[in-house]
């Protein structure tokens, strides 16, 4: 072909190719048919979720019987309420129950759920310097750390478990400042790290310790405080914060997280590795259980 028909011809070439891919980007269902992939949903939630892996095993069956591409934004509780509350979240997955309920009473989040639990413990290096194991209780933990100035490492993120961290100290009559309290201002993996380098004590979800326990210098010294308890609640952003949101994805996603599915996917998670599961389904319970009402 000559150069000047291959000038004529390329624009129509590049609509064709165009064309080919546009109608490529579908999936292929069961039967062979393509269907066209369902917008994307947002998901808000805490890192320990992705930390723990737990996501990793629920948003691919999620997203196989729905159709919608979830994309996660792993951040504290507080940050993820704050996305909830301006509506740049279609959905949310978090644990703090008493921030959680103050954006459901002011209307900002809908069909909030109880999902699960597990807890909080207390860990560190196996030197105990502050001698806390075989205390009963996080406040009086809290409290001979801080008196021994012994190296403690927050989130200091606004999470979930920081602010259950914050209410342990106030539990203790005690503000923590000073060189011996390091603020990381990260997730709870990253913290775990800088606990295990520096031989710290800190506050941490089950689940997430368990998942990276394998590669940290700390042991659970203190667990098993009915206070330690670690509440997951699920909800859609209410769509009138915004008219991007995707409120049938958030609808589906609320369902399937209460679903039978979902919640034995959750009972049977960490049980090979571990012995025991990371999280304990909870969509069956009242909230009432917990003292919580809604």
């Amino acid at each position: 072909m000559k150069h000047g028909k291959v000038k004529k011809f390329l624009p129509i070439l590049l609509i064709l190719a165009l064309f080919v891919t546009l109608t490529g980007c579908g999936t292929t269902n069961q039967e062979g048919k393509t269907e066209d992939i369902k917008e994307n949903l947002i998901l808000a939630t805490t890192t320990s979720t992705q930390d723990s892996g737990l996501l990793d095993a629920l948003l691919p069956v999620f997203m196989e019987e729905h159709g919608y591409f979830v994309k996660t934004i792993a951040v504290g509780t507080g940050q993820a309420l704050a996305m909830g509350e301006k509506g740049d979240a279609d959905v949310l997955l978090t644990h703090a129950p008493e921030a959680e309920r103050k954006l459901y009473d002011k209307g900002d989040i809908l069909n909030y759920r109880l999902v699960m639990h597990n807890d909080f413990v207390i860990v560190g290096s196996s030197d105990d310097e502050a001698a806390i194991k075989g205390l009963t209780t996080s406040a009086e933990a809290f409290k001979k750390i801080a008196e021994a100035e012994k190296l403690f490492v927050s989130r200091a993120d606004d999470s979930g478990t920081h602010k259950k961290e914050l209410a342990i100290w106030e539990k203790a009559s005690m503000e923590p400042r000073g060189s011996w309290y390091i603020e990381t201002g990260s997730g709870m993996g990253p913290t775990l790290n800088v606990a295990s380098e520096k031989s710290g004590y800190t506050l941490t979800d089950r689940g997430t310790y368990l998942a990276l326990k394998d590669n940290l210098h700390l042991e659970i010294l203190l667990e098993g405080e009915k206070d330690l308890l670690n509440i997951y609640h699920v909800a859609q952003v209410n769509p009138e914060k915004s008219s991007l949101i995707n409120a049938e994805g958030a609808k589906a996603f609320v369902e399937f997280m209460v679903s039978e599915k979902a919640q034995q996917i959750i009972a049977d998670f960490g049980v090979d590795k571990y012995g025991s599961p990371l999280f304990f389904p909870d969509a069956h319970r009242d909230p009432a259980e917990y003292g919580l009402t809604y």
